[in-house]
C-alpha cells in the first residue's frame, strides 16, 4: 500500500452503529406519518369521497321510487305541473316507523345544493346508521308529516358529514324529505345550541314538557363545535306540505341563491 493509501485509509470514519433509541425514534417519527396521513384522509379526502357515495346512493333510490311509479302508473295521463311557488296540497301519508338501519327516505336541502341527496335510515347508531348510510331517526319520534316531531341526527364532521352545513340554513329554506309516496317539505325557522343531555328537544313539541303536539315538526341535531361532542347543534322546522309522486317534484326544490 502507498503512502497516500495508507493515509486516506486513516481517515476513514468510523461507521456509524445503530442505535436502540434511533431505531425506536424512525420508528415514531413513521407511525405519526402515518397518523398524520389517516387523519388528512379521514377529514377531508375521505369525507370528499363518502360524501359522493351518499348523494348518488340517496340519487339511486330517488330514481328507483320514480322508474317503479312510471311502471305501475304507465297508462295514467300525466298531470299538470303545480304553478311555480304554490305547493300541491294533499294528506300526507304516515310511514311505518323503520327498522335500525332500514333505508326509508332521501333529504333533500337546496341550500346544500342541487346534488344534496342523502339516504335517511331507522335509528342513530353509527355502526349501522351514521357511519354507512347517512341520517338517522331517532327511535320513538314522529315520522314525515305526521302531528309531533320527526327528529334526527346525523355527522357535521366524517363520514360524508351530512350536516355538515347545517348552521348555514336560512329561515324559510326548504327541508325535503323524499320518500316512495312524494316529499315532505318542511321550512327551517331557528337553530339551537344545548348539551348533549338535553333531550327534551326530541319531545313531541321540541322543548316544551307535556304540551300536545297539533303541529308536525323537524328537529334535526349534530355535533357542535365542529370536531367536538362538547355541545349539540339543533335545527328545527315545520311541516309546509305533502306533494304526491304523481304531481311531480314540489317547487320547494328550486335552487336557491
Amino acid at each position: 500500500m502507498t503512502d497516500l493509501g495508507r493515509a486516506v485509509h486513516r481517515r476513514r470514519p468510523p461507521r456509524r452503529r445503530t442505535s436502540v433509541v434511533g431505531v425506536i425514534g424512525e420508528l415514531l417519527i413513521t407511525a405519526g406519518v402515518i397518523v398524520l396521513l389517516y387523519v388528512v384522509w379521514q377529514l377531508w379526502v375521505g369525507d370528499l369521497i363518502y360524501g359522493a357515495e351518499r348523494n348518488a346512493t340517496g340519487t339511486e333510490l330517488s330514481q328507483q321510487w320514480q322508474q317503479e311509479w312510471e311502471q305501475t302508473h304507465a297508462a295514467a295521463p300525466t298531470p299538470e305541473p303545480a304553478p311555480a311557488g304554490e305547493p300541491e296540497t294533499a294528506p300526507p301519508p304516515v310511514l311505518a316507523e323503520p327498522g335500525d338501519g332500514e333505508q326509508f327516505a332521501v333529504m333533500r336541502i337546496p341550500r346544500f345544493g342541487s346534488d344534496y341527496a342523502v339516504p335517511m335510515a331507522g335509528g342513530v347508531s353509527r355502526a349501522r346508521t351514521l357511519d354507512p348510510i347517512g341520517i338517522g331517526h331517532y327511535p320513538g319520534t314522529k315520522m314525515p308529516g305526521e302531528a309531533g316531531n320527526f327528529a334526527l341526527a346525523a355527522h357535521r364532521t366524517t363520514w360524508g358529514k351530512p350536516f355538515n352545513r347545517i348552521a348555514d340554513l336560512h329561515v324559510g329554506d326548504a327541508i325535503v324529505v323524499e320518500t316512495q309516496d312524494g316529499w315532505y317539505t318542511y321550512r327551517f325557522r331557528t337553530l339551537e345550541y344545548v348539551t348533549p343531555n338535553e333531550v327534551e328537544v326530541l319531545l313531541p313539541v321540541p322543548q316544551a314538557m307535556d304540551v300536545p303536539a297539533g303541529t308536525a315538526y323537524i328537529t334535526m341535531t349534530s355535533c357542535s363545535p365542529m370536531y367536538a361532542m362538547t355541545e349539540r347543534i339543533v335545527a328545527y322546522g315545520v311541516f309546509e306540505s305533502f306533494t304526491p309522486r304523481e304531481a311531480g317534484p314540489p317547487a320547494s326544490l328550486q335552487a336557491v341563491t
